[in-house]
């Protein structure tokens, strides 16, 4: 196990890093790693909404600059760059091929596991969070699934002293369609949750700036 030290070394080493050093490529190996974190990422029932897009081809980065305002000196510059994907409430709804077939073939739960557990997810859906009112209540409760898998494959990069940032700024609607268009993702099932980018920082951040701990928690 890694000391609380090492810990905190990492999160002071993080930060949002705007332009990496294009000569510098992250070991595939270590990039194998922090794939694998997000994949061993948690997610509520288990169902992984997620899938991951890693972007390496130089055109194919040209293409989403023009409506990726947040990332115009990441994507040119960036050893890695990740689009994670969100499913959409077609394949997470209770009764979809998509929750069956996690139960079953991934989850490998006996049938009346499952069905106790399809039955938990209903309500959950239907009467908890309401997530049926709209497709959006659904894409948006996976989205908040994938930012588990973005924080987790951040922080094992500054763990292996891999910068990172992640990426929020871009214009959906046209991201979607280049997703489609360009990138073969079926926007049916799936739509941009965050894109990060991976590589190794050419300057020194400036020293970071956080609230001090007694104006965040409260202990009762």
């Amino acid at each position: 196990m890694i000391s609380p030290d090492m810990i905190l070394d990492a999160y002071r080493f993080r930060h949002a890093c705007k332009v990496f050093d294009p000569k510098k490529k992250i070991p595939e190996e270590q990039f194998e790693i922090l794939l694998e974190t997000g994949r061993l990422s948690p997610s509520s029932f288990g169902f992984e909404p997620w899938k991951f897009l890693v972007v390496q081809d130089p055109a194919l980065r040209e293409k989403l600059l023009p409506v990726t305002w947040g990332a115009q000196k990441m994507l040119p510059t960036a050893s890695h760059y990740l689009v994670i994907l969100a499913r959409k409430q077609p394949s997470l709804r209770w009764d979809s091929d998509y929750i069956t077939h996690m139960m079953r073939e991934v989850q490998r739960l006996p049938e009346e596991a499952a069905e106790q557990r399809r039955q938990k997810y209903r309500t959950f859906q239907e009467e908890d969070f309401q997530l049926l009112e709209s497709e959006r209540a659904t894409f948006d409760w996976a989205c908040k699934q994938c930012y588990i898998v973005l924080g987790n494959m951040m922080t094992a990069a500054a763990m292996m002293g891999i910068d990172s940032c992640a990426v929020e700024g871009f214009r959906a609607d046209a991201l979607e369609r280049i997703m489609a268009e360009t990138f073969g993702v079926d926007t049916e099932r799936f739509g941009v949750a965050v894109m990060t980018a991976f590589g190794y920082r050419v300057r020194d951040p400036k020293p970071k700036t956080r609230q001090p701990m007694e104006a965040i928690v409260e202990w009762r």
